[in-house]
């Protein structure tokens, strides 16, 4: 009996403890997709257009010798600088640079890095002070993106031929609403084609959704490979794979790519890779 009294006692004593303190709440563990969005990267890509061989060398002695080294002392690594391949309907020059961040606050504060950057200022006077009736480029075009969730840090290809030779293959995929532009890009995470790319050896730089550009909506990706044969075979070997040709069959991923661009790029000397 005096045991029954004492577990009764004891019990009562328990629950009006728990009454009286509740237990925090247990702090749910975030869902992968939500970790990987928090570490996706973001990427400025800048497009210059020339119309003379003296801008091209301003703006790449720039680039070389003022940019990168003042971006790079920033903690910003693998800086990408390609030329334009000029074909029959495209024959402008251009330049395009790749430069990673790992938030929108490190994207930000560059301007103001720069701008307060002695040694920047005098590396690159050449293009900043240039004077208004002979500036070192046409125009530029900026476009800003972040990275895809299965592919959310760029990785530098593993090429080691003849820089001349690469064939680094920047693609824009438009489509004609936000709502199909979405459904592309799962395509390319839960549908598979990253993986796919990857399998196949595409050496992928990046994937990323346009968060602000020209041509929107569209996402954009940069592939590369060690010459045009290469790649021709590659693309081949894509076209024909049973995964594609499973992609290509669904229904619900139909019609979401309105306009495709295609731009065929090469490293300068001075690119990162």
């Amino acid at each position: 009996m005096k045991t029954l009294q004492f577990l009764s006692l004891l019990f009562a004593t328990l629950v009006l403890t728990n009454c009286g303190n509740p237990q925090p709440e247990t702090t749910e563990t975030p869902e992968p997709s939500e970790t990987v969005a928090q570490t996706r990267e973001f990427y400025q890509l800048k497009v210059y257009s020339f119309s003379s061989e003296s801008q091209i060398a301003t703006t790449d002695d720039y680039l070389q010798h003022a940019y990168m080294p003042a971006v790079k002392k920033q903690g910003i690594q693998n800086i990408g600088v390609f030329k334009f391949i000029t074909n029959e309907k495209d024959t402008v020059q251009k330049t395009y640079v790749l430069t990673p961040f790992q938030s929108m606050e490190q994207f930000l504060a560059l301007e103001n890095q720069l701008n307060a950057d002695a040694e920047y200022a005098k590396a690159g006077s050449a293009y900043i002070d240039a004077p208004y009736d002979n500036p070192p480029y046409d125009h530029i075009e900026s476009i800003l993106l972040q990275a895809f969730t299965d592919m959310p840090m760029m990785e530098t290809p593993k090429l080691d031929g003849p820089r001349s030779e690469r064939i680094y293959e920047l693609r824009s995929y438009e489509s004609p609403t936000e709502k199909l532009y979405w459904n592309k890009v799962d395509m390319f995470n839960a549908g598979g084609e990253v993986t796919l790319f990857d399998r196949l050896g595409f050496n992928a730089v990046f994937y990323g959704e346009v968060i602000s550009g020209s041509r929107m909506p569209n996402l954009m990706y940069m592939t590369t490979h060690a010459d045009m044969a290469t790649r021709d075979k590659n693309w081949e070997a894509f076209v024909d794979s049973p995964e594609w040709k499973a992609l290509t069959a669904m229904p619900k991923y139909e019609n979401n790519v309105s306009h495709a661009d295609i731009w065929f790029l090469y490293p300068t000397a001075y690119s990162d890779y």
